[in-house]
């Protein structure tokens, strides 16, 4: 699986959103509303998700494998740092 595109939407606000993000597989499948997070070891992905009925929030759209996963927040991240070069 090939990430052939990614579009970062910073978030201006204070607090630990940083950004939203739109990801393109193998220029066939976009992937929205992908959140850029800081946490307390650093910055991390958190994939779409929407609040159930009993108040928990559920992925819409995941990573199968942790690997999958890292391959997928890498290159966001990536692109989010490019970001933020550019701004400066």
């Amino acid at each position: 699986m090939i990430i052939t595109d990614v579009w970062v939407r910073k978030v201006t606000k204070e607090g630990k959103l940083k950004a939203i993000v739109s990801i393109t597989l193998e220029n066939e499948f976009v992937v929205h509303d992908i959140k850029i997070i800081e946490g307390e070891k650093g910055l991390f992905i958190a994939m779409p998700s929407k609040k159930s009925a009993d108040g928990e929030y559920r992925d819409i759209a995941h990573p199968i494998n942790s690997a999958t996963r890292e391959m997928i927040q890498s290159r966001i991240l990536s692109a989010y740092e490019e970001a933020l070069a550019q701004e400066e």
